[in-house]
């Protein structure tokens, strides 16, 4: 079990790696020194070590039988000679007598680094950061696993056991990043088919949009003494309620109404944004400079109850829309589609998602299973819980908050993903 634990650490690693890097940033070209201009203190040897980096070996200069990771003190796997046909095949050379794991060594090179690095990364090419990875990773599993040869654990039932499931997990990997990368190869003119087929789901609204809070912020009350308040009988706590949901539904009905003559105004040409802060103000806030344009806005940009607005006009203004949100009052100002070229890549993507998402349903219903309850519990078998370890794209530091954020009206939701075409 030692092998298949350093196998998953290692896979474990490498593809938390190859998700989290990223190339490094590449080296602006330096512009040639003017030697009729005077160089300033340290401009030279500044500029000599920057001619000097520039000289230094680049990794496609490394020739791929070069050496790139040696291992000292491990010694190489002999391998075994290839038999003639209808002989035998002889056993391995034994080592030199006097041979001491000092005098061993395993070199790397770079043509067989490569096709490793290659071959564990989620996404081939492997990135540099992936490799240094591996590279930091490879020497101790290269020393552990000689140590295991010697002891014999690769020829124990127990290790063919486990590399038997290991080879069924790697076929696994293999299959899935062949069907990602195949679903990506969409045909242009199947991107252009989808473009055709769905013209509103490419057109650009630009819409200024009023909101009015559903109520008003009131001045925090201060805060009763407990004394007080154990003082008062059922019917006093009960008026005392009262006024208040009552004090709650006057505000909500004062802010509809508002809603009411805001959108009336906004219908007759008047300003959104003095309307919005005029909006804010009676809400009990203070916004010097609300957003109210939302410049480019597709379908899928707003909640599903206001896509009416879009069948607009340019110059029209909504009806009231209300929500658990609070009021809104959109004003068309026009309407442009995007070009083919514009959203090509995400009509490629949509569709890319849409052909693995189909290849993997397929593989998925090939297959049926059964297991035995009465030796697994009720339910059955489970399924495999996940690797423990962080995850790649969870971020390291949360973003910064500000102290004291201006009200505003709600951002539009983020664009989702084009709707599929209808069927004929």
């Amino acid at each position: 079990m030692k092998k298949s634990w350093l196998l998953c650490v290692l896979l474990g690693t490498l593809a938390w790696g190859q998700a989290a890097g990223t190339a490094p940033p590449q080296q602006q070209p330096t512009p040639a020194a003017n030697e009729n201009k005077a160089a300033t203190p340290g401009a030279k040897e500044a500029q000599e070590k920057k001619e000097a980096e520039e000289k230094k070996a680049k990794p496609e200069d490394v020739p791929a039988t070069a050496a790139v990771i040696t291992v000292n003190g491990v010694c190489a796997p002999t391998p075994k000679p290839a038999a003639a046909k209808g002989t035998a095949a002889k056993p391995a050379a034994p080592a030199k007598a006097g041979t001491t794991p000092a005098d061993c060594k395993t070199v790397i090179t770079k043509a067989e680094f490569e096709k490793m690095a290659n071959a564990l990364s989620q996404n081939p090419p492997a990135t540099p950061q992936f490799k240094k990875q591996l590279a930091g990773a490879l020497p101790r599993v290269i020393a552990m696993s000689s140590e295991a040869r010697k002891e014999g654990m690769d020829k124990t039932d127990d290790f063919k056991t486990t590399m038997k499931f290991v080879q069924m997990q790697v076929l696994t990997q293999k299959l899935q990043q062949k069907v990602t990368r195949e679903a990506a190869e969409v045909p242009d003119a199947e991107i252009e088919k989808y473009y055709k087929d769905n013209p509103a789901a490419y057109e650009q609204y630009n819409i200024d949009r009023l909101f009015v809070p559903r109520t008003k912020n009131e001045p925090e009350a201060k805060e009763a003494n407990e004394e007080d308040e154990d003082k008062l009988t059922d019917e006093q706590k009960k008026a005392k309620e009262d006024a208040a949901k009552a004090k709650q539904e006057a505000n909500e009905a004062a802010m509809t109404k508002l809603a009411t003559d805001l959108r009336a105004r906004a219908a007759a040409g008047e300003d959104m944004i003095k309307l919005q802060k005029e909006a804010f103000e009676a809400a009990g806030m203070k916004v010097d400079n609300p957003t109210v344009n939302l410049p480019t806005v597709r379908r899928t940009g707003l909640p599903q109850g206001h896509v009416a607005v879009f069948e607009l006009k340019p110059g029209d203004v909504s009806d009231v829309i209300s929500d658990s949100g609070g009021h809104y009052i959109y004003k068309v100002n026009g309407k442009t589609e995007m070009t083919l070229d514009q959203a090509k890549n995400e009509i490629q993507g949509r569709l890319k998602n849409d052909r693995m998402r189909e290849k993997m349903d397929k593989l998925n219903n090939s297959y049926k299973s059964e297991t035995n309850e009465a030796y697994f519990g009720p339910g059955g078998a489970g399924p495999m819980p996940p690797p423990r370890g962080p995850r790649p794209h969870m971020p390291l530091v949360p973003p910064p908050q500000s102290a004291k954020p201006q009200p505003q009206a709600p951002a539009p939701a983020p664009p989702a993903e084009a709707p599929a075409p209808q069927p004929n």
